[in-house]
């Protein structure tokens, strides 16, 4: 079991820990007066896992019902708010897998919950492809398209059932769920800072680090950077199964960090490299980077390209260098207002008081 904090407050975030993002908020948590908070990750793969305060592996998550029952108690009477990500329960099978009857478990000792959404727990595939030509769920036949519709209509009846805040970290998901508010993701910006410059080599280098090939289309755009590369106007490298813990080295490394082409949104990878002052590439959604504009109120320094105009953009920025570097020194200052847990802390506010 994991240790209590001696707080009036005391938050209990998990158990899904995408890109540290449950561990980042518990601390963002605690910037707020009176507040302490634990996160917990389950651990599915090895070499895969962020830091986190408590770390279960799945046989004892999924199967061990003593650590079920010891852990629902733990929580249950220790803590005073729950924050659940990605519609997943927090304790296993011990009721069934059922989040509603573990929400209403633990409401029933006192315990106030918030649901947290990240991204493809949520995002229907459906509404999504109606969005845009582009999108991965416009790919026919593809095996993962009914999965994820499977799951994220079983999630919105989550929510729906569940009559609890909703908190989703990208923007997108704003449209999948409009009662929900966005909750800026969390990074350390110390982790990522350099002062190394970017665009002082001949060839820039340009890095694409894709956890989900098909979603951030990277298929579709490797052909082009591969005879960009060829041709000596980028050196291109594409990021595979690169350890968390070395990913600051490889952006201070890079010039241009290429996100993601197909969903509309950005994401941590984006946010990372911004604050490491790097050039960041991606595809947005009109309507998400007007909703983060007017939540912050500054633009969001991430350039728009689709896999049809990224190699007009790249061939742009290798040759007007000058402008570019002053678009890329932007990025940490945005990160630091926006992304650095101060704005998350006070949007929790009013859930943890």
């Amino acid at each position: 079991m994991c240790s209590v904090p001696e707080t009036p407050i005391r938050l209990f975030v998990g158990p899904a820990n995408f890109a540290a993002q449950g561990f980042r908020l518990a601390r963002a948590a605690e910037r707020i007066d009176g507040v302490g908070a634990v996160n917990m990750q389950r651990i599915l793969q090895r070499g895969y896992n962020f830091p986190a305060d408590l770390q279960v592996p799945q046989r004892v998550y999924k199967h061990s019902l003593r650590w079920q029952r010891k852990h629902f108690e733990h929580i249950s009477r220790n803590f005073t708010h729950v924050i659940l990500e990605a519609e997943l329960p927090l304790f296993g099978g011990f009721f069934g897998g059922d989040v509603v009857a573990e929400i209403a478990a633990l409401r029933a000792r006192g315990v106030s919950v918030a649901l947290l959404s990240h991204g493809t727990d949520l995002r229907g595939p459906d509404l999504h492809a109606s969005r845009d030509p582009a999108s991965p769920f416009n790919d026919q036949g593809h095996p993962e398209i009914a999965r994820l519709r499977a799951v994220t209509t079983r999630n919105r009846s989550v929510l729906a059932r569940a009559a609890a805040p909703v908190f989703v970290t990208t923007p997108d998901l704003l449209m999948d769920w409009p009662a929900a508010e966005w909750i800026p993701v969390v990074i350390d910006p110390e982790l990522w800072h350099t002062d190394k410059p970017v665009l002082q080599a001949a060839r820039p280098r340009v890095v694409h680090a894709p956890t989900n090939p098909w979603i951030k289309g990277s298929e579709l755009i490797e052909p082009m950077l591969r005879r960009l590369h060829e041709e000596g106007i980028i050196e291109y490298q594409q990021l595979v199964d690169i350890p968390a813990d070395e990913m600051p080295a490889v952006y201070h490394g890079a010039d241009i960090v290429l996100e993601q082409f197909r969903i509309g949104t950005y994401s941590v990878t984006a946010v990372e490299a911004l604050a490491a002052g790097r050039i960041v590439v991606a595809h947005l959604f009109d309507d998400v980077r007007a909703h983060v504009e007017n939540a912050v109120g500054r633009e969001l320094p991430v350039i728009e390209a689709t896999v049809e105009t990224l190699e007009a953009t790249l061939r742009e920025v290798c040759s007007d260098p000058v402008r570019f570097v002053k678009h890329a020194a932007v990025g940490p200052d945005f990160v630091r207002e926006v992304h650095d847990g101060r704005r998350s802390a006070a949007l929790l506010e009013a859930f943890l008081h």
